[in-house]
């Protein structure tokens, strides 16, 4: 049959795993020399990287290791409710297809039923969907199996982490020495240019410099200005600024603008330059406006490939589909509940209250969360950011310019970068923000401080489970014990224990994808927050990046 669906993009390599239902059996990956299967599909296996590899015929069942409801998101001819679902394969469990459950009951779901392969069939490809054995049974007192853990316990990370490749740390040899940001809210109709020009010209002047003392340009995630995520990065602010740097710096691949200040940081450390500016533009909330007039052409692919080429033809459209069923994970085995979640929400808009710059300040209540309508499961609306339109910039200057900025630098203790856990959205960490385990358990290697040294905590939101992911992984609570330290909210409070997203948040500041927390980290280090300052804050910690990789900062004030 022939469709207007969004399918993937089928390649040599991949043509045999989409074309496995024209015979009604599901084809995978699989080593020669270990007998692991492998996917997505690979020329070598990451598990004893043998290049020997073949198709193998696997029996199509599997339990279900994930699964949330959406209930916002549509793509051509899938409309909404429907369930986005990860099958851990019954021959390999440490394989996952992404897919969609179909063949019963929403509320008969449980996480460990056994389910088998369905194809349906579009055009020249075979998305493989599951259902339920029919012999097992949907009832809620059905057997249920097992899911499989990870290949590395959560407690288990420091033990991966690498030593440090030398003594000396780049970190001390380098400041953050301004920060601006420009006007931020929805549907601002400005150019996502003249945002980033005045971010700069304000993180250029708090730093006491001009920009002819500029040398360095760094960003995230660069590109060009379409879907509303960039202003078309270096080449459009050079070009507007012809500043004529030394050095620049601007890419997708790296844990969004944490990671472009770290490779500034390396910049004016090996002398490349003295002092980079650093800059992170969104314009979403204009552009979805432009689109919705007919003012910007509506995207128009059928045909995806890459990462998303292994979820959008199942409607798994948004990191939420992800992210939401490692949520569920969570809650299967620690516990966890949506209050849970929801003590991080109230928290983020009681201290929106107290920030001029936020985009909501409406006081938040447990029922407002609770009954806000639901995304996909177990998120509802204010689990979610804001999108926003802003600019967000930090200066990066060598550290022996200390003395020359115009205010007491804040001086970066550590960072945690290294990649541990695997980079495929679903085939990562089940119950924690993949990427969060890894560069937290590296942060530490590289400091003596502890978690309970911490005043601040600026912890990535695009969702409220990735802070709860942070903190678990940064060591503030135990992991799973989520659950009893933010019960009440008192412990994430600005008088509390760990006072976190201060300026509140991507949730109700808004999403400037983690650089407005490194903006608000370095506005409390220096004690310039004015009601929302949290007390003799001297070392905070602030993360970036959301299901890409992600990455940790530990700053301490020098004041």
């Amino acid at each position: 049959m022939s469709s207007d669906r969004i399918l993937p993009l089928v390649l040599p390599e991949t043509e045999f795993f989409w074309t496995s239902g024209k015979d009604g059996h599901l084809r995978v990956q699989e080593c020669l020399a270990c007998d692991s299967l492998i996917h997505p599909p690979k020329p070598i296996c990451p598990h004893c990287r043998s290049g020997r590899t073949h198709e193998r015929a696997v029996s199509g069942n599997g339990i279900l290791f994930g699964y949330t409801v959406n209930e916002r998101f549509s793509i051509p001819g899938l409309n909404p409710p429907y369930v986005v679902a990860e099958v851990a394969l019954d021959e390999d469990p440490r394989v996952r297809l992404t897919t969609r459950l179909v063949g019963c009951q929403h509320d008969d779901i449980r996480l460990g039923m056994p389910v088998e392969v369905v194809f349906e069939h579009h055009d020249d490809v075979w998305l493989p969907l599951f259902r339920p054995i029919p012999s097992a049974g949907t009832s809620p007192d059905a057997e249920l199996r097992e899911l499989p853990d990870d290949p590395i316990a959560p407690g288990d990370y420091p033990k991966h982490v690498r030593p440090m490749a030398s003594r000396e740390k780049f970190e001390d040899k380098a400041i953050l020495s301004g920060i601006g940001a420009s006007e931020i809210g929805r549907r601002l109709m400005r150019e996502p240019l003249a945002l980033t020009i005045e971010a700069c010209e304000r993180a250029v002047a708090d730093a006491g410099l001009t920009f002819d003392e500029i040398d360095g340009l760094s960003t995230y995630p660069s590109g060009g200005p379409e879907g509303g995520y960039s202003e078309g990065g270096i080449t459009a602010l050079e070009s507007a600024l012809r500043i004529q740097p030394t050095w620049y710096n601007g890419g997708g691949e790296t844990f969004g603008p944490g990671g472009s200040v770290i490779a500034a940081m390396m910049a004016v450390a090996t002398g490349l330059a003295r002092h980079v500016l650093c800059f992170r533009t969104v314009w979403q909330s204009t552009h979805d406006e432009l689109l919705r007039q007919g003012r910007l052409p509506a995207p128009s692919a059928t045909r995806v490939s890459g990462l998303m080429g292994w979820s959008l033809p199942f409607g798994g459209v948004s990191a939420a589909h992800t992210l939401a069923q490692t949520a569920h994970r969570h809650f299967h085995r620690y516990g966890t509940s949506r209050e849970t979640l929801g003590w991080i929400a109230l928290n983020q808009r009681a201290n929106a209250a107290l920030n001029p710059a936020a985009v909501y300040r409406d006081p938040l209540t447990m029922d407002d969360y609770l009954s806000a309508r639901t995304i996909t499961t177990p998120f509802g609306l204010l689990d979610c950011d804001v999108p926003c339109d802003a600019a967000v910039a930090v200066v990066v200057s060598a550290a022996d310019t200390a003395a020359d900025v115009a205010k007491p630098p804040v001086r970066v203790e550590a960072v945690g970068t290294q990649l541990i856990e695997k980079l495929d959205w679903d085939q990562s960490t089940s119950t924690h923000e993949p990427q969060v385990l890894g560069p937290a358990a590296h942060l530490w290697s590289r400091t003596d401080l502890r978690p309970a040294d911490v005043d601040i905590a600026e912890l990535y939101d695009g969702f409220t489970f990735n802070c709860l992911s942070w903190i678990e992984a940064l060591g503030f609570c135990g992991i799973g014990e989520g659950k009893d330290f933010l019960d009440g909210g008192r412990n994430i409070a600005r008088d509390g224990l760990l006072p976190l997203n201060t300026h509140g948040g991507q949730l109700s500041h808004g999403r400037t994808h983690g650089m407005g927390l490194l903006h608000e980290a370095i506005t409390q280090l220096r004690g310039e927050a004015g009601e929302r300052q949290v007390s003799d804050a001297r070392v905070g910690v602030v993360s970036s990046g959301g299901l890409t990789p992600s990455g940790v900062m530990l700053l301490r004030s020098d004041r």
